[in-house]
């Protein structure tokens, strides 16, 4: 008859557990001082191992010629117990044996000693299925059991166990297995059985197995039964996954807004026969990779993935910011689970969420909209809304925003043929005079947006936005600003580190229009007693709105 390979390949002895050293050291050291403990407590998730060495710690406490602190496998006992020739070891199903009178059962039996080995071996499997009086009944045999008594409970879920059990066991947990350490498994069985593994099929059987040998063993055993020679295309056709190269195309076509490309992804899904919730799976490890890249330092610590696949997954990331990355990773979340809820309308699901994520304008999450906020400010942040854009588009949009700038001018401007061409401006980095600067005769607009401009500022950087508050701010003819301070202190603390930049920042958002650096004119203005220029001013424009 058959034997499934997990149950073939079942470990013998403490030394082929894979990826549990620090149990099985622990155990080892127990069987070969003989300073057993009389109940244990295995959890962890499943498939890492827990039954298995519960079955090998029965073997071990009972074996006749322990060989460092693993079972002979060759006395009577050992043999045995392998053979399930004694009554001694009870192996017990709490999901079906989970009532008191099942408990009480042990209870009336451990008083009686062993029939034909030295200890009476109760595992006890998935032991939070327990009612709560087949605890209480449990608690004090538990406590107190006979000398040659030995109790192994095992659990994937250790907080529905009582504090009062788990305080009275020696409670050891079982961490999922690395990848690398089920590749060394999986090719090792291979080679057993005759079949060719292909590197990249391991480790994509390894991944799909979460950390659980069993799992692994068990797809080795179904991708074996198709074929030979197990390809990573072989996995993926018959357990239903999408390589990660199809996972990076769509990524990319989601950044780059490519609605055929998706549509084709999702298309060639649905008519392969593969399930689309394993995709969509798929797609949110890839996003989460992406997070993690997106958000972490030392990323390469935590994804399990080969250099070449963790240069993809840094490239694909740096398309998305963090926000947008945060927002799709909503979506994918709310899709999964609708399509778990509604298994005839998966495709729809799956098309509408990919167009929302193409589209931040569709999505009304406070996800979308923080990732659209994010896309704006860094815009801002660099002092302008495209930075990308074509030369001759900013042109057009510069030309445009002087002429707005040209239509907001005071009706009663100074004649043209009036001013002095010959008279310069100061240059900014040099301090002028009151006097000089009338004599200039250049036409000022007071820049009315300035305490706004000044408020923005601030939310970066308070100390600098103070000494740019005490500072005047014009718009000119040509559309430059003009920034006055009354001394090379205040300007040179105004635009300490990278207070310009802010700056430029700011007024780009506050007047809906890229500044820049040419476009801002810096003046040191000395000698005035008060502020009494800039008020004349600020009447004088009130004055001409009040007569408009």
């Amino acid at each position: 008859m058959h034997q499934a390979f997990y149950r073939k390949w079942r470990p013998q002895t403490f030394d082929d557990v894979y990826g549990q050293e620090h149990i099985t050291s622990v155990l080892r050291y127990e069987a070969e001082h003989g300073t057993f403990s009389h109940a244990y407590l295995f959890f962890g998730s499943r498939g890492t191992g827990k039954t298995t060495c519960a079955k090998i710690l029965a073997k071990v406490v009972n074996c006749e010629r322990p060989v460092g602190g693993n079972p002979c496998g060759e006395c009577e006992a050992c043999r045995m117990i392998e053979t399930g020739a004694t009554t001694d070891i009870l192996e017990m199903d709490a999901a079906s044996n989970n009532g008191v009178e099942n408990i009480r059962d042990i209870r009336d039996e451990v008083v009686y000693a062993p029939s034909a080995l030295k200890y009476r071996v109760y595992i006890i499997d998935e032991v939070h299925m327990l009612s709560a009086s087949a605890f209480n009944a449990l608690l004090k045999t538990l406590e107190e059991p006979p000398e040659h008594v030995v109790f192994i409970l095992a659990t994937t879920e250790l907080h529905k166990l009582p504090a009062t059990i788990v305080s009275r066991c020696q409670r050891f947990d079982f961490r999922r297995i690395s990848t690398e350490q089920l590749m060394k498994r999986l090719n090792y069985i291979a080679e057993q059985e005759g079949l060719t593994l292909e590197p990249d099929a391991a480790r994509l059987l390894s991944k799909l197995a979460q950390g659980g040998m069993r799992d692994a063993i068990s797809l080795l055993e179904l991708c074996a039964g198709s074929n030979r020679n197990i390809t990573s295309e072989v996995v993926g056709a018959v357990v239903g996954v999408t390589g990660r190269d199809a996972m990076l195309k769509t990524v990319n076509a989601i950044a780059n807004a490519d609605f055929d490309a998706l549509f084709s992804q999702v298309d060639e899904v649905v008519q392969s026969s593969k399930d689309l919730a394993v995709f969509w799976q798929d797609l949110i490890s890839v996003y989460r990779d992406m997070f993690v890249v997106k958000t972490t330092s030392g990323a390469a610590s935590y994804l399990d993935l080969t250099d070449y696949e963790t240069k993809q997954i840094t490239e694909a990331a740096g398309k998305f910011s963090k926000e947008t990355l945060l927002a799709h990773c909503k979506l994918l979340e709310d899709a999964l689970y609708a399509m778990q809820k509604a298994n005839a309308v998966k495709r729809i699901v799956a098309e509408l969420t990919l167009v929302r994520m193409c589209e931040p304008t569709l999505d009304t999450s406070n996800e979308a909209i923080l990732s659209r906020i994010a896309k704006i400010e860094d815009l801002i942040a660099v002092g302008a809304f495209s930075a990308e854009r074509p030369r001759e588009e900013k042109k057009t949009e510069i030309k445009a925003a002087k002429e707005r700038e040209k239509e907001l001018e005071p009706k009663q401007a100074i004649p043209e043929e009036k001013f002095d061409d010959s008279v310069k401006p100061a240059e900014p980095e040099q301090p002028i005079s009151y006097d000089e600067l009338m004599s200039g005769r250049r036409v000022l607009r007071p820049l009315r947006q300035w305490a706004e401009v000044v408020e923005r500022v601030s939310l970066k950087n308070a100390m600098i936005a103070g000494f740019m508050k005490k500072a005047s701010a014009f718009t000119l003819e040509d559309g430059k600003i003009l920034i006055r301070f009354s001394s090379p202190f205040d300007r040179d603390m105004a635009f300490s580190g990278n207070g310009k930049e802010d700056l430029r920042g700011a007024l780009s958002t506050v007047l809906k229009r890229e500044i820049i650096e040419s476009q801002l004119l810096v003046e040191i203005v000395v000698g005035r007693e008060s502020d009494l220029f800039d008020e004349i001013l600020d009447a004088a424009d009130d004055a001409d709105d009040l007569s408009e």
